[in-house]
């Protein structure tokens, strides 16, 4: 198991990423992080250590294959966790989904089953499950609620991760009501911060952007190319932000079930090009491809439940970005153009 170093806090984001209520966590509880070197796991794992909480194990998969019940089985019986945080999951941008939609189903299935079944056998305190807000409908209502989930078809370019995670949240709640597992799931809106996979094909949309400009710049390039006609609208949560939440969450008594976790504003995939553009210095042009799927048309989660309990966003766009870019930058300085990636 490693319990060693993940991605320092993005300079400027430290501050702004304090507790939306104190840590109520056991001092003394052992912490399973399942994926603790991607960009939600490492997130987790940098609050744990804010928090102060000493007794925490991550889990990457070069460690575990967590797509493999006997080595699951094992690990939960020689770890026996009191608090898991499942944030182990194969995850990518439009591209990587329209490409490999097996993989992005049948590892998640394999990934959820697993963990939340070994979880019960050693009789784990909670476990928390993270989804996401592309679990929703296409055609969902803005912004999306809780109960906005399977009222209608899912966005085709992301089908096969939405019905994989949908499975594993819907696990969770059948293990509550037949074993009494207790659960919490988090749908956060779109992720991003250190740690991310900056990867121009296989990452998410706003780490892909920084990317292009970064390479576009010192290149001397006159224009980047995005996907799409720049038109859909999206809510990006640092990932530092979702991190509060989720210890929040598993913290929280009255979290059980499945929570939102946003910014509560969205921002056109136009109108992010032209901030990372600014952000990284990059003064050319941006050139928008409409052949390219735009994937679902906006993605703005309500937020209301877990406010109601005590959780905010406290990391503004313009700040996170400005944070992650350095962090990026300083990582390609020492490790050279392909950046760290979970």
């Amino acid at each position: 198991m490693n319990t060693g170093k993940t991605p320092s806090p993005a300079p400027g984001v430290e501050s702004s990423a304090q507790p939306s209520a104190p840590a109520a966590l056991p001092h003394d509880a052992k912490i399973l992080v399942a994926g603790h070197r991607g960009l939600a796991g490492s997130a987790i794992m940098r609050a744990l250590k804010r928090h102060s909480l000493p007794r925490v194990v991550g889990v990457s998969r070069a460690e575990v294959d967590l797509r493999e019940q006997a080595a699951v089985r094992d690990l939960f019986a020689r770890e026996r966790p009191d608090y898991v945080f499942l944030a182990a999951a194969r995850v990518g941008g439009i591209l990587a989904n329209c490409r490999y939609p097996a993989d992005f189903l049948y590892d998640n299935l394999m990934i959820a089953a697993n963990v939340v079944e070994a979880a019960h056998r050693v009789g784990v305190a909670k476990l928390l499950f993270l989804g996401s807000t592309c679990l929703y409908p296409r055609a969902a209502p803005q912004p999306m609620r809780e109960d906005h989930l399977l009222t209608g078809p899912l966005e085709p370019t992301n089908e096969a991760y939405a019905i994989a995670k949908i499975a594993g949240l819907k696990l969770c709640e059948a293990f509550g009501r037949q074993h009494g597992l207790a659960t919490v799931t988090l749908m956060p809106a779109n992720l991003y911060g250190p740690g991310d996979n900056f990867d121009p094909e296989g990452g998410h949309v706003l780490a892909a952007l920084l990317r292009k400009a970064h390479e576009a710049k010192r290149a001397g390039s006159a224009a980047i190319t995005v996907w799409g006609t720049g038109t859909p609208l999206r809510d990006f949560l640092h990932a530092d932000d979702l991190a509060e939440a989720c210890l929040f969450a598993m913290a929280c008594k009255e979290c059980s079930g499945m929570f939102n976790v946003g910014s509560g504003e969205d921002i056109s995939i136009a109108a992010l090009a032209r901030l990372v553009c600014e952000t990284v210095g990059f003064t050319g042009g941006i050139v928008f491809d409409p052949e390219k799927p735009d994937g679902m048309p906006r993605k703005l989660a309500d937020t209301g439940r877990l406010n109601a309990l005590g959780w905010r966003a406290r990391i503004a766009l313009r700040e996170g970005l400005a944070a992650t870019y350095r962090w990026y930058a300083e990582t390609c300085a020492k490790h050279g153009p392909e950046p760290l990636s979970p």
